[in-house]
């Protein structure tokens, strides 16, 4: 006999009712205006909460950046493993998984540089941050998951070539050189980086 699913409590309720308000007013007004000109409390009037209850969620801007762009990062990934399944090459499953990645993470350039600073450099113990660093392990996951399609790249230590491809998608999006390329054009750079690391087999 399956157990019968609980429903939250109020408190629950209400606890994530006032995260979604702040996620979403955060990203407004980071979309609008761009990280470094919103302080935290045009995001807790816009999200109708006081400063102190701002805070529990998010500690510092940095957490509250990192909170808005997790979300939009895990919806482009998983956007990005069911695309991969779909391809038949490696080299086009591993740029299914990453071009939503960078499509979502150029929304905003600046703010989209300042996450990956966040990521980079960020204390791994705020919780915000510390998601995001799974985040990325699961990408990396992922693009183990399609190298290990081809048995040559399967004998070429597949966890190492994903931390590469990483690293490639990391500062093509972050090189302020890129500002004026299209998504497109940062995911073609990408792609002919990561054609030349897999060699042959890709």
């Amino acid at each position: 006999m399956q157990a019968v699913p609980q429903t939250l409590g109020r408190r629950e309720r209400n606890k994530q009712e006032k995260l979604h308000r702040i996620t979403a007013a955060a990203r407004e007004l980071f979309t609008q205006y761009g990280v470094d000109e919103v302080t935290t409390q045009q995001v807790a009037d816009k999200a109708d909460v006081a400063s102190g209850t701002l805070f529990l969620y998010a500690k510092t801007k940095a957490e509250l950046l990192l909170l808005v762009h997790n979300v939009k990062y895990a919806e482009a990934l998983d956007a990005g493993i069911a695309a991969a399944a779909q391809e038949e090459t490696v080299l086009d499953g591993v740029m299914a998984i990453i071009r939503p990645i960078v499509e979502c993470n150029r929304v905003q350039i600046e703010n989209g540089r300042s996450y990956l600073k966040e990521i980079v450099f960020g204390d791994p113990a705020e919780p915000h941050h510390a998601e995001a660093l799974a985040l990325t392990a699961r990408t990396e996951a992922a693009v183990v998951d399609v190298l290990n399609r081809d048995q040559k790249l399967r004998a070429r230590e597949p966890e190492k070539m994903a931390r590469i491809v990483s690293a490639v998608m990391f500062v093509s999006m972050s090189s302020s050189a890129n500002n004026n390329l299209t998504d497109a054009q940062v995911g073609d750079q990408i792609r002919e980086q990561i054609r030349v690391a897999l060699g042959a087999g890709s």
